[in-house]
């Protein structure tokens, strides 16, 4: 009944956006609503490798599970597949979606004093001054365009090391997820994760490996889990919906004040340390909401991506995704931040890349999926990536 019900859901998107569309492609701002992109049916470099991969996977992803050296065969298979979906876009494609005007690596050469631009941040988050931040710099914290920034410094400047930092980074919840929560059944599915698409190359995708990371460490050592999220809480102001997931990842019986505590800590250092650095993080989220409402989220309805979004997730988690839905605490976990992110208004549309540090976790329940769902996990990320030409 769930697949129906979620099959009938992004059908109706899909009309629904297609005929606003129609009217006037200046209200949804997304060709192939509910996906941002356009509908373009193409192959590309990509193409035989990712078909190569997923019938791999497919063939022996359950006896991958139970190998003795099964994370590091999944991180690489993960990173593999998810690099050949991008790739499908082509290599030029790939290597300057960071690149544009709009996006963090436009910025990097003109951050010359890493201190003078913390202690400026909030003021350029606002648009329509000479000085505003890029599109995605303004609508994020200050560490996502630090870590761009350090990657330059480091050498590895450039749109082909950034898309391929966020692959190789995003890739990592193929280790964390299975050792958060015990289970390496789930390994083939986090493999052919259709979200995939959309994490070669988009930051959202290096958010969610960080994330994923951080969720693990809380469940072994609470104050290092601590400071990883609190890490993330200045990559994405949207990672504060992280909590729910952080909440189950700390509950034990006998020492949960205290694991509690060291986690809180480990946060708190971190907000610390940039407020010190001169970055207050709720003086940047009260400035994001008006840079918000300064572009295209302004005339995208409410009343379309409200529902539109969750259509747009059923094609992130796959029918296996959906068929493994549950009471799962880490199922429910992930639910619980996405509707929060839902409902507030502030995730209108492109939430196919958004939510992904929120939307693989709900893969935690095809870990007692057969094989036949792997298939449609393949045959998903490989449809939607061969249809729609994708903005990510």
């Amino acid at each position: 009944m769930r697949l129906v019900i979620a099959g009938s859901l992004l059908a109706e998107a899909v009309v629904v956006g297609f005929l606003v569309n129609a009217s006037d492609p200046h209200v949804l701002y997304a060709a192939a609503a509910p996906l941002f992109g356009n509908w373009q049916p193409h192959v590309g470099p990509g193409t035989p490798a990712a078909v190569l991969i997923a019938f791999l996977v497919v063939a022996k992803g359950p006896e991958l599970a139970r190998h003795r050296f099964a994370l590091p065969i999944a991180y690489a298979a993960a990173t593999a597949f998810t690099l050949s979906l991008a790739l499908v876009d082509g290599w030029d494609r790939f290597v300057t979606r960071l690149t544009t005007d709009d996006e963090y690596l436009h910025e990097v050469p003109g951050v010359t004093d890493v201190p003078a631009m913390l202690r400026g941040f909030a003021a350029r988050i606002p648009d329509f001054q000479p000085d505003s931040w890029t599109t995605h710099v303004s609508g994020h914290p200050p560490g996502a365009l630090l870590t761009f920034v350090g990657l330059d410094r480091i050498g590895l400047g450039g749109g082909a090391a950034a898309s391929l930092f966020c692959v190789l980074a995003g890739s990592l919840v193929v280790v964390a997820i299975p050792k958060a929560i015990g289970d390496n059944a789930v390994l083939p599915f986090l493999v052919l994760f259709p979200g995939a698409v959309w994490v070669g190359a988009s930051a959202d995708g290096m958010f969610m490996g960080i994330a994923a990371v951080g969720i693990y460490l809380l469940t072994r050592w609470p104050l290092l889990g601590g400071i990883v999220l609190g890490w993330c809480l200045f990559l994405s102001y949207g990672l504060v919906l992280l909590a729910p997931l952080a909440l189950v990842a700390v509950w034990r019986k006998e020492d949960l004040v205290r694991r509690i505590g060291l986690a809180a800590v480990g946060v708190l250092a971190v907000v610390v340390a940039f407020a010190v650095a001169g970055f207050w993080w709720f003086e940047g989220y009260e400035l994001v909401q008006v840079r918000y409402y300064q572009g295209i989220a302004d005339t995208r309805p409410y009343w379309y991506w409200v529902w539109a979004n969750l259509a747009a997730l059923v094609l992130v988690i796959g029918p296996a995704g959906i068929k493994g839905l549950g009471r799962d605490k880490w199922v429910l976990a992930a639910a619980v931040a996405i509707l929060a992110a839902d409902l507030s208004g502030l995730s209108k549309a492109e939430t196919e890349r958004i939510w992904l540090p929120f939307a693989v976790w709900l893969l935690v329940g095809t870990a007692k999926l057969d094989r036949r769902w792997l298939t449609a996990q393949a045959l998903t990320a490989l449809a939607v990536n061969h249809l729609v030409l994708t903005n990510w």
